[in-house]
């Protein structure tokens, strides 16, 4: 990559969410936003190698952008009041974090995670208005063709339209009830991304999305909760996977390699992310990223936070990752029991993890036959190849 193209993906990647933003506030179409963003980065591409990088990448890109959008809808002889916003719009000097363009992303990443869109849209519309990912990669994360993704992501605009969704950021009791929902798609972007075969990118854009929304809500605790949660978790990336794609067990990673300006920085954010769900899980995420060993891990810390967790977010898997807990901390027996619990009502029947803690936790108790038996049935249940690649050998190590 040259030195121009490396700038181009540098400035591109901050400014492209604020131009975006910005182009939708004033003209309220999105399609045009999105296109003349696209269009001023082709256009920095184009010239960048030949005039050298501006001074400001990001107001470059964004006057081009808004040149571009003025002549569009001068063309298409829009009204007179949006060719007058349009001419105001300017990018402010990089040194005020402050202003209308940082209230614009803060207003975007509301809108594309509005409760009138279904989840799963709600996760690719912020993919692709917020963070710019383009359409193809993230019909591959979904599954789907790139003309399908294309069709979701039209829908999702038009039932934005259609539901008279306000572009702005709620405030009082509303900010309050619409956060989760917000910091819930970012969790499953990171989710889709940290999965064993996920895209890792997606993780890498959560955690800026995250860090973004920390910094222009930091009087909010769950969002440095989930920023700190997604830091402790990534720390680990580069250990999660031998050299032939197996996936490894937090004992079998070389804590050496883990980052710990990661660590540093999400144990820091937890001071100031109050006991919230994501809070919670990053106070459990960082016991694990601090010990020196696995040996050394303060399991009954991690039971007491799954405790905690339990009782203001009593999922099925909360309970099962409870149990687990509580079966290195207390011993399998309690583990186990709890794991007995957790499975009442049906609602882990069949799910891999829920079989995986029962195989080890059966191990630990002194039962490697039955222990071996259960990691090959959870084996045949994953859907991942290094997944199953490691619980048949964690079957091996067990079988006689």
């Amino acid at each position: 990559m040259t030195d121009a193209a490396r700038a181009v993906a540098d400035a591109g990647a901050e400014a492209y969410p604020r131009i975006v933003a910005a182009l939708i506030r004033v003209t309220g179409d999105w399609t045009l936003a999105e296109d003349c963003a696209q269009e001023a980065l082709a256009a920095a591409l184009e010239r960048w190698p030949h005039q050298g990088v501006p001074d400001n990448p990001g107001g470059w890109l964004m006057t081009t952008a808004r040149n571009r959008a003025v002549d569009v809808l001068r063309r298409a002889t829009v009204e007179r009041r949006k060719l007058r916003d349009l001419a105001l719009l300017t990018d402010p000097a990089p040194a005020r974090p402050e202003g209308d363009v940082v209230d614009d992303r803060l207003r975007l990443i509301f809108t594309c995670c509005h409760p009138a869109l279904a989840l799963e849209a709600r996760v690719a519309l912020t993919l692709r208005t917020v963070a710019g990912v383009p359409t193809a990669d993230i019909a591959r994360a979904f599954l789907v063709t790139e003309s399908t993704m294309t069709r979701r992501l039209t829908r999702a605009k038009a039932r934005i339209a259609a539901a008279g969704v306000p572009y702005r950021v709620p405030t009082g009791p509303a900010l309050v009830e619409r956060l989760p929902g917000v910091l819930g798609v970012l969790y499953l972007l990171f989710t889709r991304g940290y999965d064993a075969d996920g895209e890792p990118a997606f993780a890498a854009e959560a955690i800026r999305l995250a860090r973004l929304l920390h910094t222009l809500l930091p009087d909010q605790p769950e969002a440095a909760g989930l920023l700190a949660l997604f830091l402790l978790h990534h720390s680990r990336r580069a250990t999660r996977r031998d050299p032939s794609g197996d996936l490894l067990t937090l004992d079998q990673q070389d804590r050496t390699r883990w980052d710990r300006a990661a660590i540093a920085e999400g144990v820091a954010l937890l001071d100031r992310a109050g006991d919230g769900p994501y809070a919670l899980q990053a106070r459990i995420a960082a016991a694990h990223a601090t010990a020196p060993t696995a040996a050394e891990t303060d399991w009954p810390a991690i039971a007491r936070c799954y405790d905690a967790l339990a009782l203001v977010h009593p999922t099925p898997v909360v309970r099962l990752n409870r149990a687990v807990a509580h079966g290195y901390a207390y011993g399998p027996a309690a583990g186990l029991a709890l794991l007995a619990e957790a499975r009442e009502g049906g609602a882990l029947d069949g799910y891999p993890p829920a079989m995986a803690a029962e195989a080890e936790l059966t191990a630990r108790r002194g039962d490697p036959v039955r222990a071996a038996a259960l990691f090959r049935a959870t084996a045949d249940a994953v859907r991942s190849d290094p997944e199953r690649r490691a619980l048949l050998r964690r079957a091996a190590e067990l079988s006689p």
